[in-house]
């Protein structure tokens, strides 16, 4: 008995230093988004955004390597400005909203890139399928204090996929050849962070 105890005291003793060095963070929804962009009719691009974005951030103050990311996209909140687009984009061709209500994102690795970026590995969800994407990182920006007393850090992140990847394969043949839609879809997510007690 007494060798596993002094294993596990041993565990916990190293273990406490990564504890003690975490800080937890929220999403702050009301000025947090996600944005996209994708080829239309192969001649321009057409964007949109999902306003309503949560999550949390484990950031660890001492390796930030070892932080933790899990953010949660309201797909109903969509716009592209246009009702009619945005209707069909939330339809069962492409988001299918009723069936999938939330995009995830949970992160597995973050490693250093180059001037200080991050490259954040993890799953996203969309549609119902799960595939790992890497996001480049810009951030997390020093501490500021809001007039409330709040400690906030700002984060941006961009990545590129393929929609099909996640099953959003509707599309129409263009009698001039190509398609309606392009597959590639580029990524941005700017977030705000609220430091939690404790």
């Amino acid at each position: 008995m007494k060798p596993i105890r002094t294993l596990l005291i041993a565990l916990l003793a190293l273990g406490l230093p990564c504890l003690a060095s975490a800080s937890s963070w929220s999403i702050d929804p009301d000025h947090s988004n996600a944005q996209f962009k994708v080829q239309h009719m192969m001649i321009s691009q057409v964007r949109g955004d999902f306003p309503q974005v949560q999550g949390t951030v484990a950031i660890d103050d001492k390796d930030v390597t070892r932080s933790v990311v899990e953010v949660s996209i309201a797909t109903a909140s969509l716009s592209t400005n246009h009702e009619k687009r945005d209707d069909h984009l939330k339809s069962p061709d492409f988001f299918d909203v009723e069936k999938y209500p939330a995009m995830t994102f949970k992160s597995k690795n973050v490693r250093k890139g180059p001037n200080g970026a991050l490259k954040v590995l993890g799953d996203l969800t969309i549609h119902g399928v799960t595939n790992e994407v890497e996001l480049q990182v810009t951030g997390p920006t020093p501490s500021v204090k809001d007039p409330w007393g709040n400690i906030r850090k700002g984060a941006q992140a961009t990545a590129r996929i393929n929609r099909q990847d996640f099953g959003l394969v509707w599309n129409k043949a263009l009698e001039t050849g190509g398609l309606l839609v392009g597959d590639e879809v580029a990524i941005s997510i700017e977030i705000e962070l609220i430091q939690q007690a404790g």
